[in-house]
């Protein structure tokens, strides 16, 4: 099955971990990947080495896109959600950052692709699997 805003996604190299910290405004160190201020704290994405513990998370990331390009997000994450497989997004100037837990991520690809989705897992290392 195809859709409209079909994308060709990669999986990113690097594998993340999500923070909160509710009581900063912002991060005491410079080696985050995101960050995210809300009332309630601020949340931050950071590389984690490969063998770091805690929940991990792989990410996807899609062809640039544009903030004027509508429904690209929602064709990713849609599939996902109906799969019940949890994300946590960080987007950009150009396109998404998916991320999905690392035990769910070989399903995760299987889900995108039956959406119409082509990923490039030439990333994935063994360990993600």
């Amino acid at each position: 099955m195809s859709s409209p805003a079909a994308q060709h996604l990669g999986v990113v190299p690097s594998v993340f971990v999500v923070q909160h910290l509710p009581q900063a405004t912002f991060p005491e160190d410079d080696d985050w990947i995101a960050l995210v201020r809300a009332p309630e704290g601020l949340t931050v994405v950071r590389e984690t080495w490969p063998t770091g513990s805690g929940e991990r998370w792989i990410g996807l990331y899609g062809e640039a896109q544009g903030l004027n390009v509508s429904g690209t997000l929602a064709a990713v994450v849609g599939p996902l959600a109906e799969a019940d497989v949890p994300v946590f997004v960080a987007s950009t100037f150009h396109a998404d950052l998916v991320l999905v837990p690392e035990p769910r991520i070989e399903e995760a690809v299987t889900v995108l692709e039956q959406a119409g989705h082509r990923v490039d897992t030439k990333h994935l290392r063994r360990a993600d699997v």
